[in-house]
């Protein structure tokens, strides 16, 4: 496990997760840290595939609001 952390943390880690945001909104952040995650190793890298990764950002993009506006 990374940083030397066991199932029993990464459970109690979860839970607290699930308590602060609940679990509509749990989906959400995961897809905002993943989606900065990949900004940041496509910034750190400078990888020039920016066409092909835009467009998949703009496909997340817009079913994030699509999903957004269905919960309204």
């Amino acid at each position: 496990m990374p940083f030397g952390m066991g199932w029993p943390e990464l459970t109690i880690i979860l839970v607290i997760v699930l308590i602060i945001f609940g679990a509509s909104r749990v989906p959400e952040v995961g897809r905002a840290i993943g989606s900065g995650i990949r900004e940041f190793r496509r910034t750190v890298t400078g990888s020039e595939d920016d066409a092909s990764s835009k467009s998949a950002d703009a496909k997340d993009a817009q079913k994030e609001g699509a999903e957004t506006a269905e919960k309204r």
